[in-house]
C-alpha cells in the first residue's frame, strides 16, 4: 500500500517558511564566513612568509604559548614604509637605481618587472583617476550593449593615430576604456572609443564591478538625479 503524503496547506506552509528562514541563514552567514576564511587565509599566509625572515628575538612566538596571528602583516607593513622612505634619499635612490640596472639585465625577469612597475605605479600615483566612472558600449556588434569601466582619455601615440583615422574625433575626445570579463572582472579587454560613443552610467565603479562579477545578478538601485528626473516629467508633461 502506497503511503500518501501529507501536502496540507498547513504543512506546505511550515516547509516553505523553513526553506525561507535557511535561505536567509545563508544569505546572512554564508558572505560572513567567505571574509573570514579569505582574511585567515591572508594573515597565516603573511605570517608564514615573513616570521621566518625575523630575528628569534624580534618574534614573539618564541616567548609566548601560542602565536600573535597578524603580527608577521604589522611588521610586513612596517617594512614597507620604513623602505619606502629610504628610497626617498639619494643613497636609498642610488640603489634602488642599481638593483632596477640589475633586474633590466635579466632576459625574463626584465618584461615581467617593467610590466608590474607600470601596473602599480599607474594605481598608486593615479588611483584617484583609474576606473572613475562606468559607462557602456555597442559591443560587440551594434544593438548589443557592454559595461566598460572608463579608464581615462586616450593619450600618446594611440591617440594621435586614431585622430588622423578619424578627423572628425579630435585628440582629446578618445576614451580608454576597460571591459572585464564575467565572473572574474580583473581579465578583459582595451578598446579606445570616441567620447559620443561612450555612455556613461550613473553608478559607481564599485556597484558596476558587482553587477560584473554577478553575472547580472546584482544589479544596483539607480540613483535619480534631479536633471534627468525634471526631463522626464517634462517629457511626461507634455505627453
Amino acid at each position: 500500500m502506497i503511503e500518501q503524503r501529507d501536502d496540507t496547506p498547513m504543512h506546505a506552509t511550515w516547509r516553505a517558511r523553513l526553506r525561507n528562514h535557511f535561505v536567509t541563514g545563508l544569505v546572512v552567514v554564508g558572505p560572513l564566513a567567505i571574509t573570514v576564511y579569505l582574511a585567515r587565509g591572508f594573515l597565516e599566509w603573511v605570517d608564514a612568509t615573513v616570521k621566518p625572515l625575523m630575528p628569534a628575538a624580534w618574534n614573539p612566538d618564541h616567548y609566548l604559548p601560542f602565536a600573535v596571528p597578524g603580527f608577521g602583516l604589522l611588521v610586513a607593513l612596517v617594512g614597507i614604509t620604513i623602505l619606502g622612505a629610504a628610497t626617498a634619499s639619494l643613497v636609498g635612490r642610488t640603489l634602488l637605481s642599481y638593483g632596477e640596472d640589475l633586474v633590466g639585465r635579466m632576459p625574463f625577469v626584465r618584461p615581467v618587472y617593467r610590466t608590474l612597475k607600470q601596473i602599480f605605479q599607474t594605481f598608486v600615483s593615479s588611483r584617484d583617476q583609474s576606473f572613475r566612472e562606468v559607462g557602456l558600449i555597442e559591443w560587440p556588434r551594434a544593438g548589443v550593449w557592454s559595461l566598460v569601466f572608463v579608464s581615462g582619455p586616450a593619450r600618446g601615440e594611440v591617440a594621435e593615430r586614431l585622430s588622423a583615422e578619424r578627423p572628425e574625433v579630435a585628440v582629446d575626445d578618445w576614451l580608454t576604456v576597460f571591459i572585464p570579463t564575467t565572473p572574474n572582472p580583473t581579465g578583459g579587454y582595451v578598446m579606445f572609443l570616441p567620447r559620443p560613443e561612450v555612455r556613461i552610467l550613473e553608478m559607481s565603479v564599485e556597484d558596476g564591478a558587482k553587477l560584473v562579477i554577478s553575472g547580472g545578478i546584482v544589479s544596483p538601485e539607480r540613483v535619480a538625479t534631479p536633471a534627468v528626473d525634471a526631463g522626464r516629467d517634462a517629457t511626461a508633461t507634455g505627453a
